[in-house]
């Protein structure tokens, strides 16, 4: 689920310990799991491949300039168009990258009038260049009798079909991950192993398997978008590393699918990342230390991305279809709507979290419902809600350490934030709990 709301950990650090889950994001500096095995060929090129066949060049027109954002946002269209005419994922996603090295070099002179037009025809040129290589010539000739006429292409966007196939079930979480964030998002390997902490041959050896894997997958049905939702989800907490905001990237794209699709928890998703990405600029003090969500400074939040959030989520409600994302999303909007900490409207995000465990029955949704009592009816009640669950759950020290706390039970609290730091799954998060014991130490009698 989304970072507990409370005043238990620093804002933005989730209730789960390790890889994304139904029930709690990656932390925002975790590394995704490494990839194995040698890199593969990419499908559809022979091992010495036969010299292509010249092609008319295709000009560069006079086109306006064209951004990189638009130009990204051509890759899956552009992509996904090759995949519906036959081509295997490998190979459109190949021919589409190596038509992108040569709108780089060609369009400085001048961008063409269809930038989509341009690129469909010089991928699938360099697809039948690479299809030359292969010894099924029969095959190779119906492609290259079926390539279609110089001319406008029509506007149509098949995005959607990507993202059903980006997030296929026999694609496991890290991989469906780095193939949306290529294919859809149309990063780099480089910019993706960065955001994802990971070596970039690692990185590239895991696209190229998930590249693999959905190869030949025909989706001659509609896809599964609650699937699509849980991958984006896991992309947004991949958090905020390297040259690339994978949090603001997965916005975008879930702003992309809440557009092609008619889904309540399409928008309840896009309505829980705004609310969560508009409180980014308080999560951090000057010295790059957490900043707890009770003691950050309101002002630096994004008022205009609350706004949003919260217009989509009361659309999203409207439709009385709730999901996990909505209830999450109207926590993290009464947090949003409280002008203090001391305002927030503890006894509403109970009853939403009684909701998210109705929905999920998620162990770690009942454990921030028991920081949640302990803020609504008092730190003892929470105790004993904490009291029902496991001790083994992630970040169950720090909730107990939190109440403890707030109970008076200085002794106990500082003892139980050394223990849940040593057991932190990120550096950040393991500073800010050491901080908290060593701030409780100091203010007992000697």
């Amino acid at each position: 689920m989304a970072p507990p709301e409370g005043p238990v950990l620093p804002d933005g650090l989730s209730s789960s310990d390790g890889p994304p889950s139904p029930e709690g994001p990656v932390p925002p500096d975790s590394p995704a799991p490494p990839g194995r095995g040698p890199t593969p060929m990419p499908p559809g090129r022979a091992s010495v491949p036969a010299p292509p066949v010249p092609a008319p060049p295709v000009p560069p027109g006079d086109g306006p300039p064209l951004d990189q954002a638009r130009l990204r946002g051509l890759i899956p269209e552009v992509i996904a168009l090759l995949v519906r005419r036959g081509v295997d994922f490998a190979a459109a996603e190949d021919a589409v990258q190596d038509a992108l090295v040569e709108a780089v070099r060609v369009w400085p002179g001048g961008p063409p009038r269809d930038p989509k037009g341009w690129l469909v025809t010089v991928a699938w040129r360099r697809f039948l260049d690479a299809a030359r290589a292969d010894t099924a010539r029969r095959r190779r000739e119906e492609r290259v009798e079926e390539e279609p006429a110089p001319g406008p292409v029509p506007d149509s966007d098949d995005t959607l079909r990507l993202y059903f196939l980006c997030a296929h079930p026999s694609l496991t979480p890290s991989a469906a991950v780095a193939l949306t964030l290529r294919a859809v998002g149309g990063l780099t390997t480089r910019q993706i192993a960065q955001a994802c902490l990971v070596p970039e041959a690692t990185m590239a050896q895991r696209i190229s398997r998930a590249k693999r894997t959905v190869s030949g997958v025909r989706l001659d049905r509609p896809g599964d978008v609650s699937t699509v939702l849980r991958v984006l989800y896991l992309v947004f907490n991949e958090g905020y590393s390297g040259e690339i905001d994978l949090a603001a990237e997965a916005i975008r794209l879930t702003r992309r699918l809440a557009a092609s699709v008619d889904h309540p928890e399409a928008a309840g998703l896009l309505a829980l990342m705004l609310l969560h990405h508009a409180r980014r600029a308080g999560r951090t003090a000057p010295d790059g230390s957490l900043v707890p969500l009770a003691e950050q400074d309101r002002a630096r939040w994004d008022r205009a991305a609350i706004a949003e959030g919260v217009d989509l989520l009361r659309a999203a409600l409207a439709r009385d279809r709730l999901g996990e994302y909505q209830a999450q999303a109207a926590i993290a909007a009464l947090h949003a709507d409280a002008p203090t900490a001391k305002e927030t409207d503890w006894q509403q995000i109970v009853e939403w979290y009684d909701e998210l465990v109705r929905l999920t029955g998620s162990p770690v949704v009942r454990l921030n419902r028991a920081v949640a009592v302990g803020e609504a009816e008092g730190p003892r009640a929470g105790l004993a809600a904490l009291a029902e669950l496991d001790g083994t759950l992630p970040r169950y020290g720090a909730a107990a350490a939190y109440l403890h706390e707030r109970a008076g039970d200085l002794a106990t609290a500082a003892l139980l934030y050394a223990e849940a730091a040593h057991r932190a799954p990120n550096l950040a998060e393991r500073d800010h709990l050491t901080r908290q014991a060593a701030r409780l130490n100091a203010l007992r009698p000697r």
